[in-house]
């Protein structure tokens, strides 16, 4: 399992400092449910916008 996730958006709430996510878990699915054939087709639904 990863040690350290990291992350460069910046108005999401699990975001710290370093571009290290601060989230207790990450869900991360493929678009509609298909199959990812890249990065680009999958999306993280772990992100919450920042209060900033």
């Amino acid at each position: 399992m990863a040690q350290d996730v990291l992350c460069e958006v910046n108005n999401c709430q699990y975001w710290a400092k370093g571009n290290k996510c601060s989230a207790d878990a990450i869900y991360v699915v493929s678009h509609a449910g298909k199959k990812a054939d890249n990065s680009e087709e999958t999306d993280c639904k772990t992100f919450k916008p920042s209060d900033l």
